[in-house]
């Protein structure tokens, strides 16, 4: 019996982790054989792209960016997630395509069809059949509420307007694919935002 596949997506200081965290928790208690891995990442190719991608002292122009997030996406497709989908685990990635839609299709304007293009190889093999967005303007996220703007990496110190872009994106690749996003309003009570991630799971019958 084959395994499932379901992505979490959101903007800068959403809550993503958080949700993440305690989504594991929950399948762990429901005893479902679980993997979960992020983007860029989850093979070890995978992870020194990622190093790439993400290092502040480099500069990476919008397309050869689009290609090596593609690049760690194959490897990772074909030597993590879909073994593990085979094996009969469910696969939980944090990021996966949709990123790449927002982040370089949109924000970084090379639009969205191009990035396609360039992940083919994921569109055509190896999509989740759900992703949660946690839909929140990262304007208002809830590190900017708390005032804690922490810039970890190349991606999180970009300007205000290339995150605002990278919303507007997320927000229209889920209008073309709603049958495959759930869209998630989070709450200020983080236990009540992942009850909502929960009813979206077992509305699909993965949980």
């Amino acid at each position: 019996m084959k395994g499932r596949f379901i992505t979490l997506e959101g903007c800068e200081g959403v809550g993503k982790s958080t949700q993440l965290r305690l989504l594991a928790e929950y399948l762990n208690r429901e005893g479902v054989d679980t993997v979960f891995t992020r983007e860029p990442g989850g093979t070890p190719l995978a992870e020194r792209i990622r190093g790439i991608l993400l290092d502040e002292a480099l500069v990476v122009s919008p397309y050869a960016e689009a290609e090596l997030f593609a690049t760690a996406r194959r490897d990772h497709i074909d030597n993590l997630i879909l073994p593990s989908i085979e094996a009969g685990k469910l696969v939980v990635c944090d990021r996966y395509i949709d990123s790449s839609l927002a982040y370089q299709g949109v924000a970084r304007g090379l639009g969205i069809e191009r990035v396609y293009e360039i992940n083919s190889y994921a569109r055509d093999n190896c999509m989740p059949e759900l992703t949660i967005f946690i839909d929140m303007d990262p304007a208002n996220s809830w590190r900017r509420q708390k005032g804690k703007e922490v810039m970890h990496d190349r991606m999180e110190r970009e300007s205000a307007a290339f995150h605002a872009a990278c919303y507007r994106g997320y927000k229209e690749i889920a209008a073309r694919e709603p049958e495959r996003f759930a869209l998630i309003v989070p709450e200020r009570d983080k236990t009540a935002t992942h009850l909502k991630i929960v009813e979206a799971l077992k509305a699909r019958g993965i949980v």
